[in-house]
């Protein structure tokens, strides 16, 4: 095993002084290399030194402007930090370079998506979905872009996986709850949804608001 791959079994071990103490030695070693100031900045990320973290990141990419791993960490630095104009443009360089991980394209839809760009973020988050299936966050994403473009008939269709997989998704019921009772105008089916979001979360106000909702159509 090598220091970088030690360092970041140290990383993931939360051994942050020892994963900080190999991976210095690994750039004393290999000052050139980029893939150690990424590890580097990425656990000072984790210590939320965030200001000598983007300083590392910078650094690898002066040593390798291909660096996607480099953009791809930056793009979270930023994300993290709210600055999601920055955090933008860094995903879409470690896309460039060729970072095809859901990862990439589920951050790149996310940061899109709070940036009120729901349709420009819909092809990422199906593209993290088609790389990752079993990611629930990514289809849970991808499914309220087609809610937003709405697009009913595919987004059930996604929501009903996301319960496949987590069935204790209190949102995706709500949202089922919501495009039965809006869209397929059926009300019956739309408060089982509701009562459902609210066996998972006892406190969903949305959900027992559209329960009520749809009790006060029903009786009409």
């Amino acid at each position: 095993m090598d220091k970088n791959q030690q360092g970041i079994q140290y990383m993931q071990e939360g051994k942050y002084e020892e994963a900080v103490k190999i991976f210095s030695e690994a750039i004393e070693e290999n000052p050139n290399e980029p893939v150690a100031y990424i590890n580097f900045g990425n656990v000072l990320t984790a210590v939320g030194e965030t200001a000598k973290a983007e300083s590392f990141y910078k650094k690898a990419l002066e040593l390798d402007e291909e660096a996607g791993a480099a953009y791809y960490s930056l793009g979270n630095l930023y994300f993290e930090m709210d600055k999601l104009i920055e955090a933008k443009d860094m995903f879409e360089k470690a896309l460039r370079t060729g970072l095809d991980t859901s990862d990439a394209y589920f951050m790149l839809g996310m940061t899109l998506m709070q940036l009120d760009q729901g349709k420009l973020a819909m092809p990422y988050l199906q593209r993290a979905v088609e790389l990752n299936p079993e990611d629930v966050d990514a289809r849970f994403q991808y499914a309220l872009c087609l809610a937003n473009a709405e697009l009913y008939d595919e987004l059930i269709k996604e929501l009903e996986i996301v319960i496949e997989q987590n069935p204790e998704h209190a949102d995706a019921y709500y949202n089922l709850g919501v495009a039965f009772g809006g869209y397929k105008e059926d009300a019956a089916k739309a408060i089982e949804y509701f009562d459902k979001a609210l066996a998972a979360q006892p406190d969903h106000m949305l959900a027992a608001h559209g329960k009520k909702l749809m009790e006060t159509l029903n009786e009409e």
